[in-house]
């Protein structure tokens, strides 16, 4: 029986599908933790995550299988390894954990409690595995529980009872704000109810709208924090482990490095899905609309610190309606970013569009359609411009446009991604505002301010006709995103909004905006998830909807 362990952390961006890639970065981690007894990976690491319909591929789980029996043989000699991949058995598929050592598969666990909520719907794809026991590893005894098998007691309960030691749980948990606190006082839950101490280790990763921030830590069996890897970039760790004369392990002191929260941590969400996005999709940079306005400037300096300036192409298109003072705005931000700036004028096509459509427009007043017709030129100016160059086209659409409506489809809702697209309004002002204070670890982009402060300051306008300003149309956004918080995040009622001290009828409007702009939010590109609730996903609500009464 053995008295000392070390346990290596292999905290890693894997791609989703990429089983090839995946075990590449396996083996550069098992290198650089040369010296460990133990690896342990991320949640279905093999696989990628989330692997959703992907699973329901024979040979997809089956070209698993063979990479989980090939590394296996390469354990022979060295490090042990704790694999998340699916795995089928007895016509069931599985969320697992493979045990790789000796030369050999020497356990599989599976994951017991699927989540079914929220991001999740792990039990349309998986069969929950049964309760489980701890694998035996160097006569230790080791409870794998499997990501939301901790957010329960029961199986580590069940863990606890079948004589684990310790417990070591691959993750593969998705960022929202607040979530590393959620996670640490979890852990703390089930350390304190089983006495036993707890290996977290997570993912880090762009997937589609999901961000993954890594932040993989230890909590000793006397609650201490005895490690704590990096939020939002690979890391790996060793782990240094001793068992005590009551029999009970423990951990030294390992590397406690911070995690960002709050704003930088929105930042570096945003930031690393459009990497990933852009990078595991193959696409050579991105393209948007710089109108001289908040949005655009934040999503352009989003993108730079991502890509590099030379991977991101900026495009004022001025109508009749531009003011020199955007001119002049989104010309500050390219100089500033050292981004690629070109001017194309949209007032050719709008006269063609004009002339094409005057007959059947005749006799009408001139209105939002035209207002659209605007948007969407220079939609079809950025899609052409990706189609011929390369580009991703990124969109610019706060979440406080998206939930009322304030978006043109097909138009400056046209594009491949959007970085901002789960952060409201006030949130754009406050990240632009810390942005020009602050260049988070890891940018590609300055090291100084990133826009000039009146892009900032100024009232926010779509400039769609004269001395517009996004205030004639809706509350102020201070107003406009308490409201709205209220009713996505929190599902309140009117009744418990206008509680809160807002004004009865704002609240209906607002509700109403909300409730019949789900067609369009369908339709909208991906985005990166920031709030417990991002339109995606989280918050599927049916367009056809008969419901209308407020909630």
């Amino acid at each position: 029986m053995t008295d000392r362990l070390r346990i290596g952390i292999a905290q890693l961006n894997p791609v989703v599908g990429d089983i090839a890639g995946n075990i590449v970065k396996l083996k550069a981690a098992r290198e650089e933790l040369t010296g460990a007894d133990l690896i342990v990976y991320p949640e279905l690491f093999l696989s990628g995550y989330p692997p959703e319909d992907l699973v329901m591929k024979p040979v997809f789980v089956a070209e698993c299988r063979r990479a989980i029996e090939a590394l296996a043989a390469e354990t022979a000699d060295g490090s042990a390894l704790l694999v998340g991949t699916p795995w089928a058995e007895d016509g069931k598929l599985y969320n697992a954990v493979a045990l790789l050592a000796d030369g050999a598969v020497s356990a599989i666990r599976y994951k017991a409690d699927l989540p079914n909520y929220d991001v999740f719907d792990e039990k349309r794809v998986f069969d929950a595995g049964p309760m489980p026991g701890p694998v035996n590893f160097k006569d230790v005894r080791i409870g794998v529980p499997i990501c939301e098998d901790i957010w329960s007691p029961d199986v580590v309960e069940c863990l606890e009872e079948s004589g684990a030691e310790l417990l070591l749980v691959p993750n593969g948990s998705p960022f929202q704000i607040g979530k590393p606190e959620v996670r640490l006082n979890l852990v703390v839950e089930r350390v304190v109810e089983s006495g036993l101490p707890l290996v977290y280790v997570n993912q880090v990763g762009g997937q589609d709208e999901l961000a993954f921030d890594g932040a993989s830590f230890v909590i000793d069996g006397d609650r201490r924090l005895r490690a704590q890897l990096p939020g939002w970039r690979e890391a790996c760790a060793m782990t240094d482990w001793t068992r005590g004369a009551d029999g009970r392990w423990s951990c030294a002191e390992g590397p406690i490095e911070d995690v960002p929260e709050g704003l930088p941590a929105m930042y570096h969400a945003a930031m690393l899905c459009l990497r990933d996005y852009v990078n595991k999709n193959g696409f050579t940079g991105v393209v948007l609309g710089l109108s001289g306005g908040i949005d655009s400037a934040i999503s352009a300096a989003i993108a730079v610190d991502a890509l590099g300036a030379d991977r991101v192409r900026c495009v004022m298109m001025p109508s009749p309606y531009t003011s020199q003072e955007s001119l002049e705005d989104a010309e500050g931000v390219a100089e500033m970013l050292g981004v690629s700036y070109e001017s194309i004028n949209i007032g050719p096509a709008m006269e063609a569009f004009s002339a094409m459509l005057g007959p059947a427009f005749e006799g009408t007043e001139t209105g939002i359609t035209e207002e659209n017709l605007q948007s969407r030129s220079r939609g079809l100016t950025l899609m052409a411009l990706s189609n011929k160059f390369g580009h991703m086209v990124l969109s610019t659409g706060n979440k406080s446009e998206m939930a009322v409506g304030y978006a043109t489809i097909y138009g400056d809702m046209c594009g491949g991604y959007n970085a901002i697209k789960d952060m409201y309004k006030t949130v754009v002002f406050d990240l632009c505002r810390w942005r020009n204070d602050h260049a988070p670890t890891g940018v590609l982009g300055p090291a100084g301010p990133v826009m000039p402060e009146r892009v900032i300051a100024k009232p926010p306008s779509a400039e769609l006709r004269p001395d517009q300003k996004d205030e004639d149309s809706l509350p102020p956004y201070e107003v406009l995103d308490g409201i709205l918080n209220r009713l996505i995040e929190q599902e309140q009622s009117v009744e418990e909004i206008v509680g809160a001290g807002y004004e009865e009828e704002t609240v209906k409007r607002i509700w109403r905006l909300l409730d019949i702009s789900e067609y369009k939010r369908r339709q909208a590109p991906p985005g990166a998830k920031i709030t417990a609730k991002n339109f995606g996903r989280d918050r599927r609500y049916p367009i056809t909807n008969g419901f209308r009464r407020m909630i």
